[in-house]
């Protein structure tokens, strides 16, 4: 973790900004939570758990801020809340996101699929594509267990 946040700091250096004690509090709750697709909210509460003297604007403002430097991407799942999601140097795009509209659940596609398609536009149209983001609709492995668990239960 403490590779992660270093990497951070220089890319708020970079860009003439400090990791201040409240982004760096900040940064500690994303990066111990950065499978959960975390809303502003979340990460506040979480935050002020570890820091109790961080207000809400304060995570706000570090969101942004972290979101405008490419540090997090900033999402929205159809719900109107911003989730952030750090980026990840190991890939060159983005993961894919499984979002469940019964229970809200975002599951995640490590692989890249939109490969082949990115080389086929840069072939046929010459368009470099700098990244791209693909989220799926529907309803997940969980909620449809449930379905059919509960007709297995009416039926017997």
């Amino acid at each position: 973790m403490e590779a992660k946040i270093d990497k951070i700091k220089q890319q708020l250096q970079s860009q003439g900004y400090k990791l201040t004690p409240q982004r760096e509090a900040t940064v500690r709750v994303l990066l111990e939570n950065e499978e959960d697709h975390l809303s502003a909210e979340d990460v506040f509460m979480l935050v002020k758990e570890k820091a109790p003297e961080i207000g809400l604007a304060t995570v706000y403002r570090t969101l942004e801020l972290l979101s405008d430097l490419h540090v997090l991407e900033k999402m929205n799942f159809g719900d109107g809340v911003a989730r952030y999601d750090l980026r990840n140097d190991s890939s060159h795009h983005h993961h894919h996101h499984l979002i469940c509209v019964q229970c809200g659940a975002v599951d995640e596609i490590m692989e890249d699929w939109l490969l082949p398609l990115e080389e086929r536009l840069e072939q046929q149209y010459n368009f470099k594509v700098l990244d791209h983001r693909l989220d799926f609709q529907g309803i997940c492995h969980r909620c449809n267990d449930k379905a059919k668990n509960e007709k297995n239960d009416k039926n017997e």
